[in-house]
Formats: C-alpha cells, structure tokens, sequence
C-alpha cells in the first residue's frame, strides 16, 4: 500500500511575533499527518474512539531545519517505523511543496489506552488495524 503525503498551507494565526511558525504547531502538523496516514490504511479513529480504545501520544520529537512562514506550502510524510504489542512509532518529513526541500523531521511514539487511560495491547484493541500496521511495517 503506497501511503500519500499530506498537504497543507500554513496560516497566519500558526506564526509567532518572528513570522514563522511557532513550535508547538509542528506536533500539530504531525498529528494532522498521520490522522490522514490512519485513514488511508482504513483506521476509523472515531470508531476506535467510540469503542473506548485511544491511541495515545506517549512521546513527540521535532527537529527544525528550516523555518516555516505564513502561506508556505508543504507537504508531510508520514511512516511507521515500528510496531510492538505496547506501542507504534512513525517519523514525520515535512517539505516545501515547491522546492522539495527538507523544512523538519520528527517522531511520535504512541500506545493504546481504554477509557480509564490504562494501556491496552494494540492486537486487543483493534486485531485489524495490528495486522494492517504490521504488513505494512513489512513492506
């Protein structure tokens, strides 16, 4: 399965006082990403959601190579780098959609929580989405 980049345009309201995006929306735009990753490979999160299983973010990493500014066009790849019974890890590129130039990387580490937030095995919470995840991890 070829995953499809996301694409999106930064907004004014995303920049700081210095005119470029503020830090803390570059873990935004890896969420944005990889919520597009997830319904790609068919993962309803709503529907997890209402099942009482979270995928919970437990670690974010963002390195800033370039600075994103007001209505730059980007796009970002998202993969998943690994998978276990507690956890799943992607890594993010972000890139200017014009030129192809690296702006970013990153990763996010997440795991499977019920309603009570305690930790669940991703194979008991979704066995599809496991598998789903785990063949493409084998590609």
């Amino acid at each position: 399965m070829q995953i499809k980049p996301y694409s999106r345009r930064i907004n004014y309201y995303e920049t700081d006082m210095m005119s470029i995006v503020h830090h803390s929306n570059y873990i935004r735009f890896f969420e944005e990403a990889r919520c597009n990753f997830m319904e790609q490979i068919g993962c309803d999160v709503r529907a997890l959601e209402d099942k009482g299983v979270s995928i919970a973010v437990v670690d974010a990493y963002a390195k800033y190579i370039i600075p994103l500014k007001f209505d730059d066009k980007v796009y970002i790849t998202t993969k998943l780098t690994n998978l276990s019974a507690a956890k799943i890890e992607f890594e993010y590129e972000i890139r200017f959609a014009d030129s192809d130039i690296l702006a970013t990387t990153g990763r996010t580490t997440h795991c499977c929580v019920n309603r009570s937030n305690k930790p669940m095995p991703i194979k008991k919470a979704d066995s599809a989405l496991f598998e789903t995840l785990k063949n493409l991890l084998e590609k």
